[in-house]
């Protein structure tokens, strides 16, 4: 029986607000950061205005399927789980919640790279195959990634290439979130005042796992998530580039995706690189602001491609009617993130399993009301581009 908090959430910005209510400000404000003035993430969620429907009547519409196809594998849903890191920290075991949660629903989840399980938990059965990675700076430190990600089990691989340094803080800091977490008088007492997320979350993973550790940056264990005199490096990745992703490919022999596509030059310079899919993003908004949405280089990306290797796409989606944009656009898949945090946050894999069914609810409900029967019907004849 679904219960009384889940049946309040009708739709995914209803997880949202209870996240809000659940989790202490710091963790709150590290999921829901975007960068300095916040411009990119609106720019994500303002271009779904951009286009309008044009639906068809009299279309029997009995029966309507939601099932998508990617990478020769067949999902319940066009939608999937993007990476995301921390999770551990906002939902008690977290990562694995949110990867059991997608096999059982038929969805994707992408296991991140700042996730705080080992990868080696989350792979298999009943967990994911996708393993997001921010590559290492050195030849040798990609090389033994890659090899440990391998013998995890993950066939499919995205390196995001929009992280060559760290956005500005300042929001985070405003937030009280700091990686690490430092120990203060104040985070206490932010754990303190949300009780449910401190006895049920967090005392829970200290008695029974201990101290979370950034496990999966690198080929070995990281630092922990709450030190006093301990740092993270984030340096060495300027230096970078597509040789960088051309080795990658020469030694990942399974799928290769490359996340933080938005120019089209760059999707071409992915396809020659042996990139086998594309991720059109701007990183939730949480990188350089002003950035232009991901919806509005869809068409461009597609178009430079030539339909050679699918394109997906994340960024601002919370309602089945943008995903069917998405779609009808040319994307193949759309990912979401920050939604399936907050599900996981307030109700373990009951929450993501109420969101996943929320979305497919409102895909499956369009797609009639559109008078389409599959997804393969999508295409631009079923929008209509506002006018400037």
């Amino acid at each position: 029986m679904m219960s009384r908090r889940l049946e309040r959430i009708l739709c995914l910005d209803d997880f949202e607000r209870a996240a809000r209510r659940h989790l202490p400000r710091p963790l709150f404000g590290y999921v829901a950061s975007v960068a300095e003035e916040g411009g990119t993430a609106r720019a994500s969620r303002d271009a779904f205005d951009d286009y309008r429907f044009l639906p068809r009547a009299l279309v029997n519409v009995a029966e309507v399927s939601t099932e998508a196809e990617l990478f020769g594998q067949r999902y319940a849903y066009p939608f999937g789980i993007a990476p995301m890191g921390i999770s551990a920290l906002t939902a008690y075991r977290g990562d694995r919640v949110l990867a059991q949660a997608a096999a059982d629903a038929g969805i994707p989840m992408v296991v991140s790279g700042t996730s705080l399980m080992p990868m080696e938990e989350l792979a298999g059965s009943g967990g994911s195959d996708w393993f997001q990675a921010y590559l290492p700076g050195t030849a040798e430190e990609i090389d033994a990634l890659l090899a440990r990600v391998e013998r995890a089990g993950f066939t499919k691989l995205v390196i995001t290439v929009d992280y060559a340094v760290p956005p500005n803080p300042e929001n985070h800091r405003r937030a009280g979130f700091s990686s690490p977490l430092r120990p203060s008088v104040r985070l206490a007492w932010d754990g303190v005042v949300r009780p449910r997320w401190l006895f049920g979350t967090f005392l829970r993973t200290l008695w029974r796992h201990g101290v979370p550790h950034f496990e999966n940056n690198a080929a070995t264990r990281g630092v922990p998530v709450l030190a006093r005199n301990v740092n993270r490096d984030f340096s060495g990745r300027r230096h970078l580039d597509w040789s960088t992703l051309e080795r990658v490919r020469a030694r990942w022999s399974s799928t290769l995706v490359v996340k933080g596509i938005l120019h089209p030059e760059d999707a071409r310079r992915a396809v020659a690189a042996g990139a086998d899919g594309l991720i059109v993003s701007n990183h939730g908004g949480r990188q350089l602001d002003a950035t232009v949405a991901p919806l509005t280089m869809l068409p461009e990306v597609l178009a430079a491609v030539e339909g050679a290797i699918p394109v997906m796409i994340d960024g601002g989606f919370r309602r089945g009617s943008q995903l069917l944009k998405a779609l009808s656009l040319g994307a193949s898949f759309v990912f979401l993130g920050r939604p399936f945090n907050y599900a996981a946050s307030i109700a373990g894999e009951s929450g993501v399993a109420r969101a996943v069914t929320l979305l497919g609810e409102e895909i499956e409900r369009n797609m009639a009301l559109l008078g389409v029967t599959s997804l393969d019907s999508l295409g631009p004849q079923c929008l209509r581009r506002q006018s400037a």
